[in-house]
């Protein structure tokens, strides 16, 4: 079991670079990188707060939760 972000799809659809997204939401360059290769272990909910709120999207359109057995019959 897994959780993936999102966060490539979601920064190309709504036509921002990470970078914008990163002072948009006043977290650093470093930690956004984190969350988008999905090495992150947790976030603060207001920091998805901030997120979503900038993309304008919902918790579950950044976050999806993906089976192992669904990843093994991809």
């Amino acid at each position: 079991m897994a959780i993936s972000v999102k966060l490539d799809d979601l920064l190309h659809d709504n036509r921002m670079t990470l970078t914008e997204l990163a002072e948009r939401v006043d977290i650093t360059l470093a930690n956004l990188s984190i969350l988008k290769t999905g090495k992150a272990k947790a976030m603060r909910f207001t920091t998805l707060e901030a997120i979503c709120r900038e993309l304008n999207c919902q918790p579950g359109d950044l976050l999806v939760f993906e089976d192992a057995a669904d990843r093994r019959a991809e």
